[in-house]
């Protein structure tokens, strides 16, 4: 076995409270390749992040109390300011065209298979041959939210097939699909979004992470915080995509899962509260970033809506001085 080998099976030991997390599971470079230009970025963003007056991040304290604590000790001020769906408005969404909702509406409670990978990332041929034939075979009724054209990408046969067992769909209304009682288990690519979503629906996942801190994300799911499962050798077959199934629906370990997840929910449901940590220290980013009250923001510029301009206004005239700054014309 190589020495990378070895290192990438050891667990970390400098994150606090990971226990269970290899450094296999970081983002690419920073173990096999410190010069790597995202491995130096971040070098460089740890020394910057201290001397500022505060880091905002889209998260809350309670769902890793361990790291909330570390942060608070090393930077001048820390905002968990997330989950952004709960305490920021969110733009309208499209209409639900695909009839998504009243479909779940049939469905029988935390029976459904809710398979979404994001905005950018599609898993590859045979691993999508493998997810269409383990829900087939396991009968399992599920939405499936599919970037690219099914019909050309997905087994031949699997839509006509099972068109009444399930919906593959261009676009799906996540959050309330999420947070529907007929949801059981959602597969996902472990983007820190989609987790969060997760938490928010009380959603159990099964995570196949492709890149950036999806792996990591992934192992804090499963060994920290223990709301979903990873796939053996991190990919998909149809025997590993059954046995992830049936265990988050049917095993004594998945309703475990689904209790813990609660857990987490109403620490975040509390945190986005009127009187929760995250909305407090969202109003605290707005004074910083504006200059202004959140008082004074809600009653001028109606509302949240008006408090994510002004802060949108105040980043593009930070961009202008910084860009003239280093640019200046000759």
């Amino acid at each position: 076995m190589s020495c990378f080998a070895v290192r990438e099976n050891k667990e970390v030991d400098f994150l606090t409270g990971f226990s269970g997390v290899k450094a296999s599971d970081l983002p690419e470079g920073l173990v096999e390749e410190p010069q790597d230009p995202f491995s130096i970025m971040l070098e460089k963003l740890g020394e910057a992040l201290p001397r500022a007056t505060a880091v905002a991040i889209n998260s809350f304290a309670t769902v890793h109390l361990p790291i909330a604590h570390e942060l608070e000790s090393k930077l001048h001020k820390l905002l968990n300011v997330g989950q952004f769906i709960l305490t920021t408005p969110q733009a309208l969404s499209s209409p639900d065209e695909d009839g998504c909702l009243p479909w779940l509406n049939k469905q029988e409670e935390g029976s459904v298979v809710y398979l979404s990978f994001g905005s950018s990332i599609m898993p590859p041929p045979h691993e999508l041959a493998a997810i269409a034939e383990a829900l087939e075979e396991g009968k399992y009724p599920f939405i499936w939210a599919f970037r690219g054209n099914p019909e050309k990408e997905l087994p031949q046969g699997f839509l006509e097939r099972t068109n009444t067992q399930g919906k593959v769909v261009g676009w799906a209304p996540q959050m309330l699909i999420l947070r529907h009682s007929a949801v059981g288990v959602c597969m996902t690519h472990g983007g820190w979004n989609s987790v969060l979503d997760c938490i928010v629906g009380g959603v159990p996942m099964i995570s196949r992470p492709f890149f950036g801190d999806q792996m990591l994300n992934t192992a804090t799911m499963e060994h920290v915080w223990e709301i979903g499962v990873g796939l053996e050798n991190g990919i998909f077959t149809k025997e590993e995509t059954l046995r992830a199934l049936e265990l988050i629906m049917s095993s004594e370990k998945g309703k475990m899962m689904r209790q813990k997840m609660d857990e987490l929910k109403d620490f975040a449901m509390a945190a986005a509260g009127h009187e929760g940590d995250s909305t407090k220290n969202f109003c605290t980013f707005s004074e910083i970033v504006t200059g202004s009250t959140y008082e004074q923001l809600h009653v001028q510029q109606h509302g949240f809506r008006g408090i994510r301009n002004k802060i949108a206004g105040a980043f593009a005239a930070a961009h202008s001085r910084f860009t003239r700054r280093n640019n200046p014309k000759h």
